[in-house]
This record gives C-alpha cells, sequence and structure tokens, in this order.
C-alpha cells in the first residue's frame, strides 16, 4: 500500500438558517467529498432544491457549487489487495459492479415510483411518494406527512 494524491470535488453549501420563530438566521458553510463531478453537481441541485423548500433557510448561491481540488489517499496495487485490508472492517462492501440483486431493486423502485402519487395528492393517505421516498402504511391507517412550515 502507498500514498497518492487523488482529485476529488468538494461540494459545499453556504447558507443562512433561522431557527424557528427568529427574524435572524446565522451563517454557516458545510463540505462534502465526491469522486466525480458528475456526482458533486448531482447533490448540489438536490440540496439546492431541498434548501428551496424550506422558509426559514437562504442559501448564497455564489459562494456554494463543486470545486476540485486533491487528496493524498492511500493506493492498493489490486482490488484483492483493498479486499483484503478491508475484510475486518465492519460494513465495508467489495468495490467493484453493482450486485445485479441490488439494481434489480432500484429498477423495481423506479418502476414503483413512477406509478405512484405524491403525497399532496392524495393527501396522505399512504402509499404515495416525496420525492425520491416510498411512504407506506403497515396497517392501512391515514399517513401523517410532516411538512416544515
Amino acid at each position: 500500500m502507498d500514498a497518492a494524491w487523488i482529485q476529488v470535488f468538494v461540494l459545499t453549501i453556504a447558507e443562512c438558517v433561522a431557527p424557528a420563530g427568529k427574524t435572524v438566521c446565522q451563517e454557516r458553510e458545510f463540505e462534502l467529498l465526491f469522486l466525480t463531478e458528475s456526482d458533486c453537481q448531482v447533490a448540489l441541485q438536490q440540496f439546492l432544491a431541498l434548501k428551496e423548500e424550506s422558509a426559514n433557510v437562504i442559501v448564497n448561491r455564489q459562494k456554494s457549487g463543486c470545486a476540485p481540488t486533491a487528496r493524498e489517499s492511500e493506493a492498493f496495487a489490486s482490488l484483492e489487495a483493498i479486499n483484503e485490508a478491508n475484510k475486518d472492517t465492519i460494513g465495508w462492501r467489495v468495490p467493484g459492479p453493482d450486485d445485479p440483486q441490488v439494481a434489480a431493486t432500484r429498477v423495481a423502485h423506479k418502476d414503483r415510483l413512477a406509478n405512484l402519487k405524491t403525497c399532496e395528492e392524495t393527501r396522505g393517505v399512504a402509499p404515495c411518494k416525496i420525492g425520491e421516498i416510498i411512504i407506506e402504511d403497515a396497517d392501512g391507517e391515514p399517513v401523517d406527512v410532516w411538512r416544515r412550515d
């Protein structure tokens, strides 16, 4: 195992958050790392869409975005070497192509999403969807769908 420099993309979200009932917001920034620029851009768009729905968060779009940088990281000679080094690590998943069962589950999830109405359309009666999330109801009772006002 050697050390190597790898390119990563830093997603920065600069926002001002007002606690419930307050008119003054508190500035804060947070960063997330991504290996590809496309993953970073998708996450940025999802964060911006999510934050825009909130009445108490203002995002500074000029200070938010994806920027390339580099990080020093361990480099392994092969897939087998990294698997051997992490075999006892709790939660370790072998890198490589997705498990066919996981891919089939993703397809089934997308198909189900396409056929469901939003929870607003059903007035909280499950099954329904909020974005990419499917709301299920195990006992047949109406579901309370919480939204921040």
